[in-house]
């Protein structure tokens, strides 16, 4: 089982993203991580060759329909997109024919022998020090698996499947109409080109059965809402024999009660007193890597000032270096005061300067001047 980072997440788009879009981030992202731009980074100029790699795909129409159908197997040589037909970037033509060959009329893409087994989706949820740090976790799934009495083959154990006499194994049969000649599925054996006269007990002639199996998903560091982990031939098995599908891991981030996330950037809220605002302090925010961050407090700190700690954010996926954390600023009132707490502030006020509070100062200053 491997995991790869999908070409659309890479770009930082839909999968329903138009040409433009994809050009757009794609020119955002390249002027980010181009290797002039970040000399001697080795991971900058990773992540340039991925986005270069994921564009090339996508702004192609052909290679972006292969792609949305077979996944990365579309560009493998011996690839498993496509019923067992081998998909490397050198028989293009063949994948294009795969997919739209039903509506041309073309005899390459018609496809012989029993259907790939369909992809699945499983939903995950995680939390953001799952994220942080990375995981493994098991997971249980209801698939169709191959059968394993006739190995899949649909056929008796001791017997074997026959070429279909309508078709001659073609899995199409054709019919002359006026000029036309129509050609469509074999009736009889339904397009495998194959027929089984003794099927399997177990599994009834199709070649699997429903099992439920314990699969086990690596979650690499830094991994965000909507990241898809790919389990290659952990989806549906193919009828008779035919490859089996993958099995997609959607992941999905649960609520912070501290943290919000954009990317690498983790955002913080903190509310400190008026008097660690006025003379200055430090605060600790404890990171999702369990470290306590100490964040120091400039003196005359205003509320809603934004504090960035470098390197305290999360990992980058598949790559090396950090974000950042960015604690923004609360300055609380008090609301229970003592005495002798008040008197003190009285004495205070009574030294208070336009100096002390220029914003209020400037404000009220254009209040009266506003008003004649």
């Amino acid at each position: 089982m491997t995991s790869e980072v999908d070409f659309y997440e890479l770009l930082e788009i839909e999968r329903t993203a138009d040409d433009a879009t994809i050009k757009s981030s794609y020119r955002k992202l390249a002027m980010k991580y181009h290797p002039d731009k970040n000399a001697g980074c080795k991971d900058s100029e990773g992540r340039f060759k991925a986005i270069s790699e994921a564009y090339d795909c996508l702004k192609d129409p052909q290679k972006r329909a292969a792609y949305d159908r077979f996944g990365h197997d579309a560009f493998r040589n011996g690839g498993g997109g496509g019923g067992g037909q081998g998909a490397g970037f050198g028989d293009f033509g063949d994948i294009f024919e795969n997919i739209f060959g039903e509506f041309m009329g073309g005899q390459r893409g018609q496809q012989r022998g029993p259907r790939r087994g369909a992809d699945l989706r499983y939903d995950m949820e995680i939390t953001l020090e799952d994220a942080f740090q990375g995981k493994s976790s098991e997971i249980t799934v209801d698939v169709s698996a191959q059968c394993d009495s006739c190995h899949g083959t649909g056929a008796k154990p001791g017997t074997s499947a026959k070429h279909c006499a309508t078709c001659a194994g073609h899995g199409k049969v054709r019919a002359q109409q006026g000029f036309f000649v129509v050609e469509r599925t074999c009736p009889t054996c339904h397009g495998a080109g194959q027929v089984i006269a003794d099927p399997c007990g177990n599994c009834h002639g199709e070649g699997r059965v429903e099992k439920t199996k314990t699969l086990t998903v690596n979650i690499p560091p830094g991994v965000d809402e909507g990241t898809r982990v790919r389990l290659t031939g952990e989806g549906e098995a193919g009828a008779r024999g035919a490859p089996p599908g993958d099995l997609y891991i959607f992941l999905h981030v649960a609520r912070h009660p501290i943290f919000e996330r954009e990317g690498t950037t983790l955002y913080a809220r903190a509310p400190i007193s008026f008097t660690t605002a006025s003379l200055g302090g430090e605060i600790h925010i404890p990171g999702p890597d369990g470290v306590n961050h100490q964040i120091k407090i400039p003196a005359g700190t205003q509320s809603g000032r934004e504090l960035r700690q470098r390197g305290a954010g999360m990992p980058v996926l598949q790559g090396r270096g950090r974000g950042d954390l960015v604690v923004r600023i609360e300055v609380e009132t008090p609301t229970k005061l003592s005495a002798k707490q008040k008197a003190l502030l009285e004495q205070f006020r009574e030294t208070e300067t336009g100096e002390c509070n220029p914003q209020s100062e400037g404000f009220f200053q254009k209040m009266k001047s506003a008003w004649g």
